[in-house]
């Protein structure tokens, strides 16, 4: 991987990740264009680490509202109170659940996808276009996340393991169409995921799944700054499409970039 291919990838993921577009879709896309022919392992091991990019940047954006949550978290077990911020924590646990099963159960399938996967990228893509269309025209109300919506989000963000499946669009479409408030959708979208990429690493770590000695850690590094600094540029944009229902932009996007792929992995 050259210098500057990291840096054009960090940055893809960085804005991808928050962006309703698929951040592991684009990535896909830009290893294709720029004739990137790391093996599998190799390939998820730089995904990962800009995941962990762009979680760490979601932590700085909602650095006040993670503060709040671990005090009323801490509060709540020390009094034994079922404090919001409690009741907040433990949906976000609920929806972890969905994606952790799915993630446990095809895992090696979802290994076997990122390399070479620009055709199902394409597909994939038009699907995140429909379901960002739908929640774009969804009315506006006040609802805030119960434990079954959580649920239902985590089963959402499952199905986003998907190459071209935007994590952050499905979780965001599946909660407004839910009838929950579009400002509580988007902060509770880019919370839950935090706990997932951290619990991912870790586990892959453990586990030894990771192969570090092959890996250039300069291109790892430029790869992780680029992701990070982007991150939080598309982390803050985002929450602001969001409220103002601009949704269809992103729709229209996908839909051009899902059959520009489509038609060029089969021409």
């Amino acid at each position: 991987m050259e210098f500057i291919d990291a840096i054009v990838l960090g940055i893809i993921q960085g804005l991808t990740e928050f962006l309703p577009v698929s951040s592991s879709g684009h990535l896909e896309l830009g290893k294709a264009i720029l004739g990137n022919n790391s093996l599998p392992q190799e390939s998820l091991l730089f995904t990962v680490v800009l995941h962990f990019a762009t979680a760490l940047s979601t932590i700085v954006i909602f650095r006040k509202d993670v503060a709040i949550i671990i005090k009323g978290v801490i509060k709540g077990i020390t009094t034994l109170t079922w404090t919001e911020e409690v009741k907040f924590s433990t949906k976000i646990i609920v929806s972890m659940i969905p994606a952790v099963i799915i993630g446990y159960k095809f895992e090696h399938e979802f290994e076997e996808l990122f390399g070479n996967s620009i055709f199902l990228v394409g597909c994939m893509l038009i699907v995140t276009a429909i379901l960002l269309f739908l929640a774009d025209r969804a009315k506006k109300t006040h609802k805030k996340v119960s434990l079954l919506d959580g649920f239902i989000i985590g089963l959402a963000q499952g199905v986003a393991m998907l190459p071209g499946i935007s994590r952050s669009g499905a979780t965001i479409s599946t909660s407004v169409l839910l009838g929950i408030d579009k400002s509580k959708a988007a902060r509770f979208s880019f919370l839950m995921v935090v706990p997932l990429i951290f619990g991912k690493i870790a586990k892959d770590v453990l586990e030894g799944q990771i192969d570090y000695t092959s890996s250039n850690f300069t291109y790892l590094s430029v790869g992780f700054i680029a992701a990070f600094i982007s991150g939080l540029f598309a982390c803050t944009w985002m929450i602001k499409l969001v409220k103002q229902s601009k949704l269809t932009y992103f729709a229209i996007y996908c839909v051009v970039v899902g059959l520009t792929a489509i038609i060029w992995k089969t021409i």
